[in-house]
């Protein structure tokens, strides 16, 4: 399988300037190490009509090109009911009951990292477990047996979080994004996840998963976000944010991804920022943006 690079959009929305920037660096980062570039919908939570459509088409709008056919979660619940009985069966993983209060509310276990699931359910005696069935249902965790990983970034250098109990499937039946988006990435030959600087906490449960499944862990590379004036990440809600936004204004999608060159990426088309494309001079700061 070939070595590939990915952008994985939820099709919640319209796709802002931020996760433009996002999507051209994923696909410079994959372009410059002779990697294919795939493109993914994370569609397990809701979808807004017509997302999908819009994020497909403003992406090739500001010229990023995509390998093969676009592969949507949705379409592989198997896949992830699959790994999970795998790791059911490896005496990994528990059922839980917890509510959002519950897990908020409880105290936190001696010794676990800030943050961590407190294992409330983790060793439920066979009656209480029989009893909690019968309320509502259950979530699937994982059953860590290290507080922690540490992973190496592209950017970030050796980065070292929490892998608590995390949640492997949801109490609807859907499959986490955590469990998703590493059987995806396996299945697919994905080798290198840039993304978003917010996502690298995740880093460490993911790559500690890819260790219980038996993939390879991809080498990650996780760019500052594009923030707004009060440094909150980017939104909708800060006005001319969009391509769509943008060119009710007058400035077409050419003219959209000239703006990013000012956000740390090299100006002109695509093909000519990927001939100059260097990771090393990123900024490793997240980005303002002015509202045009």
């Amino acid at each position: 399988m070939t070595a590939a690079g990915r952008f994985a959009p939820s099709p919640s929305g319209d796709l802002h300037v931020g996760n433009l920037r996002t999507a051209i660096l994923a696909w410079l980062f994959a372009r410059s190490t002779g990697r294919d570039f795939l493109l993914r919908v994370e569609d397990l939570d809701r979808a807004r009509a017509g997302a999908e459509a819009g994020q497909l088409r403003d992406l090739a709008a500001v010229g990023v090109t995509w390998d093969g056919a676009v592969v949507r979660q949705t379409d592989r619940g198997d896949v992830y009911a699959e790994a999970i009985s795998r790791l059911a069966a490896a005496g990994l993983t528990y059922e839980c009951f917890c509510t959002r209060r519950e897990i908020q509310e409880a105290p936190s276990a001696p010794h676990a990292p800030q943050g961590a699931y407190p294992g409330t359910c983790r060793n439920l005696e066979p009656a209480e477990l029989e009893f909690k069935r019968s309320t509502r249902p259950a979530a699937v965790r994982l059953r860590s047996s290290v507080p922690v990983n540490t992973v190496r970034d592209v950017l970030h250098g050796e980065f070292t979080g929490v892998v608590d109990d995390f949640v492997l499937r949801r109490n609807d039946g859907v499959a986490a994004y955590n469990l998703a988006v590493v059987v995806d990435d396996a299945a697919q030959g994905v080798d290198q996840v840039v993304r978003g600087d917010d996502l690298l906490p995740s880093a460490p449960r993911q790559a500690h998963l890819c260790s219980l499944l038996g993939v390879p862990v991809p080498e990650y590379a996780h760019v500052p976000l594009v923030v707004n004036r009060d440094g909150v990440r980017l939104a909708k809600r800060d006005g001319a944010v969009t391509l769509g936004d943008l060119a009710l204004k007058g400035l077409s999608a050419d003219g959209v991804r000239d703006l990013l060159g000012s956000l740390g990426l090299p100006a002109g088309t695509l093909a000519q920022a990927l001939s100059v494309f260097d990771p090393a001079v990123l900024p490793r700061n997240p980005w303002i943006w002015q509202e045009v």
